[in-house]
């Protein structure tokens, strides 16, 4: 889920949202997310509240269990945030300045 490179320690809050966003694309009950997003339960329940009240997240009810949801605007902003980080990512020329998961694996390996 993370996006950002990978020597940052924090997550910033709209990496977190996207996370949460990411989570829930098929529905996700609010255990499910706590855990895959790695929050504790007050910070879930700080941002569930952010991205239920600007419409990104909705609650619904599936079996008598509450359900989150991702919206077409949550989407919206998962697709901006993608592109967003995307181009953080590059240099001048397009080219990628943050090795991907799997360079960097093969570079551990390599000096092992």
């Amino acid at each position: 889920m993370n996006q950002q490179p990978p020597l940052q320690k924090r997550r910033d809050k709209l990496v977190i949202m996207a996370d949460i966003l990411q989570i829930t694309r098929k529905g996700a009950l609010k255990t499910q997310i706590l855990y895959k997003a790695n929050l504790s339960f007050e910070q879930l329940k700080q941002y569930l509240n952010v991205l239920t009240a600007t419409d990104m997240l909705k609650k619904t009810r599936r079996k008598k269990r509450e359900v989150y949801e991702v919206t077409p605007k949550g989407l919206e902003f998962l697709k901006t945030h993608r592109e967003i980080m995307d181009f953080l990512n590059q240099d001048a020329e397009g080219n990628s300045q943050v090795p991907s998961e799997s360079v960097i694996v093969t570079a551990k390996k390599e000096v092992n």
